[in-house]
């Protein structure tokens, strides 16, 4: 799925990390921003699977969305939490609802095009405003 919309600026950052393992190939990305739209179970789901396909990343099961029970924790912390299982890692998310957020990670053994990653975040979750990418 191409991304659609370049949207406003993407503040980016590369963290400066020791390797302790050199020989193991690994790519992280963090992606934040606020979201549009109501956030529901179905496009959390819908969200990490569409991101994997984006990215060629291939999946071996299907997302698991939870939502806490009202009262278990903070009410501002309210939202999904999520994770795919892919070949090569996983995606996870996390969306607050009371505050429209989310933070998303990508974490594989598979290169993939961090803006590719940018952009498609940027579509599936609607955001209009700056976004936060952090690779490391």
């Amino acid at each position: 799925m191409p991304a659609t919309n370049p949207g406003p600026p993407v503040s980016a950052s590369r963290a400066a990390l020791k390797d302790l393992a050199p020989g193991v190939f690994r790519q992280r990305l963090l992606v934040e921003g606020f979201y549009g739209g109501a956030m529901t179970e179905a496009r959390v789901r819908d969200s990490l699977l569409g991101l994997a396909a984006a990215l060629d990343l291939r999946t071996y099961g299907e997302p698991v969305v939870f939502q806490p029970d009202s009262g278990m924790g903070k009410d501002e912390n309210a939202g999904f939490d999520a994770f795919v299982p892919l070949i090569d890692s996983g995606i996870s998310g996390y969306f607050w609802a009371a505050a429209g957020f989310f933070s998303i990670l990508v974490y594989t053994c598979k290169g993939f095009d961090a803006d590719t990653a940018v952009a498609t975040a940027r579509d599936l979750m609607a955001a209009e405003g700056e976004l936060v990418a952090h690779s490391f």
